[in-house]
C-alpha cells in the first residue's frame, strides 16, 4: 500500500489584548464556518474507529468490512455514506483511508463538470486509494457514466476523436475505494446506489454521544470544562457534532472575553443565549418559521414557497436545513396542504394554540399553495 495522503480537490493540503465587552444583545451566528473554523474542525476529527463515538451500528458494520479487507490485502468495498449534514460522512472516508493505511482524494459531486474531470482524477489514483466524492447525488449524467465501469471492472472507457475517426480506449485502472456521501439518498440513481458495497445511514446523536464529543473537543482545544457546561453544550447541538464543535468554539469566546474562561453549565447557557441559540437548539432562522407559521398563518397550513418567501429563505434552504430538525422534535409537520405548526411550537414561543375548529386568519386563506 502507498502511504497514507491527503488530497481535496485534487491539491495536496496539510493536515493582544481582548476586546471591551460590548452590549448583552443576542448577536446572530453565521450560517456557515469560517475558514479558520473549518481547518479547526477537521483537526478535530477522529483519526481512528476506536476514536469516533455513535452510530454503533456503521462502525461496528464498517469495523467488519474494513478487517476483512486488510486480512484479503484487498481494498475495501465501494461505501455510501448517507445522512443529514455534520454527522461525520467526510470524517468516516478519512478514517477508512487511516484504517487502510491508504491515501485519500476528496472531492465533490458538483466539482466534477465534465467526464474528462472524473478520468483525470480516476487515472491518479495509486493501488488501493480511497477516493472520496461529497454530495455525490449531484453527479452530472455522463460523469456517472464513467464511474459505472470504474467501480466494477476498474476500468475506464476514454473516447478518443469525433464523429467517424472516434475511438474507443479501455484504460486499467489500481483497485480503489470509493466513498460517497450524499444529503439526499432518494436522488441517487439506482444503478448507482447497487454498485456500492455498504450502503450505511447516519442518524442524530443522542445527548451522551454529543456530550463526549465536547469533551473530547475540549481537551484538543485546550478549553477548561467543568460540571455540566458540556451537557448544555450537547443539548442545544441539534444532535450534531459539527454544531456541537462550533458552539464550544463560540461558549470558548464569550468564557474568555465575559469570565475567567472556565466553561460552566452557567456560563454555557448564557454564551449560547447571546449567540441567539436556545434551550432547543433553535437559531434566529428556525424561529422565524415558527414565528411565521404561528403569527402570521394562524398555524397552518402554509406553502414551502410561501413560508420561504416569509423568512427571507430560499425553499430549498428551508426544506434541507431547517425543516428536518424542526419536524424531529415535533414544532412541525407537513401536511398535503402545507406546513403546519404543533401545540409544542406555539407552547415555545410563548403563546396559547389555538382552539380546535376555529377559522384560519386571511394570510393562510390567500396563499395560492393551500
Amino acid at each position: 500500500m502507498s502511504p497514507r495522503r491527503e488530497v481535496v480537490n485534487s491539491q495536496a493540503v496539510p493536515t493582544g489584548e481582548a476586546p471591551a465587552a460590548g452590549p448583552s444583545e443576542p448577536v446572530d451566528l453565521a450560517p456557515t464556518a469560517a475558514p479558520e473554523e473549518e481547518l479547526e474542525e477537521a483537526y478535530l476529527r477522529p483519526r481512528r474507529l476506536g476514536e469516533f463515538r455513535g452510530q454503533a451500528g456503521v462502525v461496528e458494520h464498517l469495523a467488519i468490512v474494513l478487517e476483512a479487507a486488510r486480512k484479503r490485502g484487498q481494498p475495501a468495498d465501494h461505501l455510501l455514506f448517507a445522512g443529514p449534514p455534520g454527522l461525520g460522512k467526510t470524517t468516516l472516508a478519512g478514517i477508512v483511508a487511516a484504517e487502510m493505511g491508504v491515501g485519500l482524494r476528496i472531492t465533490s459531486g458538483p466539482a466534477l463538470v465534465r467526464a474528462g474531470d472524473l478520468a483525470a482524477l480516476l487515472n491518479d489514483l495509486q493501488e488501493g486509494d480511497v477516493l472520496f466524492i461529497d454530495e455525490i447525488h449531484r453527479l452530472g449524467r455522463a460523469v456517472e457514466e464513467i464511474l459505472y465501469p470504474a467501480m466494477e471492472d476498474f476500468q475506464l472507457d476514454i473516447v478518443i476523436g469525433k464523429g467517424p475517426t472516434a475511438r474507443s480506449l479501455r484504460l486499467e485502472l489500481p483497485r480503489f475505494t470509493l466513498v460517497g456521501a450524499t444529503t439526499r439518498t432518494g436522488l441517487i440513481t439506482g444503478p448507482l446506489r447497487d454498485r456500492f458495497g455498504l450502503v450505511a445511514r447516519l442518524d442524530y446523536y443522542d445527548p451522551g454521544d454529543l456530550e463526549a464529543i465536547v469533551r473530547r473537543a475540549a481537551h484538543i482545544l485546550e478549553v477548561d470544562i467543568r460540571g455540566e457546561g458540556a451537557a448544555e453544550i450537547a443539548g442545544r447541538s441539534r444532535g450534531t457534532p459539527r454544531i456541537a464543535n462550533r458552539l464550544l468554539r463560540r461558549v470558548r469566546d464569550f468564557c474568555e472575553v465575559r469570565s475567567d474562561g472556565v466553561v460552566t453549565k452557567e456560563s454555557a447557557a448564557a454564551g449560547l443565549s447571546l449567540f441567539g441559540v436556545d434551550e432547543l437548539g433553535l437559531d434566529k432562522v428556525d424561529r422565524a418559521i415558527l414565528s411565521a407559521v404561528c403569527h402570521r398563518f394562524g398555524g397552518g397550513p402554509v406553502g414551502l414557497s410561501t413560508l420561504a418567501v416569509s423568512v427571507g429563505e430560499e425553499p430549498d434552504t428551508v426544506e434541507d436545513v431547517y425543516e428536518p430538525f424542526l419536524i424531529q422534535v415535533g414544532l412541525l409537520m407537513r401536511t398535503p396542504r402545507g406546513r403546519v405548526a404543533t401545540p409544542a411550537a406555539w407552547r415555545h414561543l410563548g403563546l396559547d394554540p389555538p382552539v380546535a375548529g376555529t377559522d384560519p386568519p386571511a394570510a393562510s386563506l390567500f396563499d395560492p399553495e393551500v
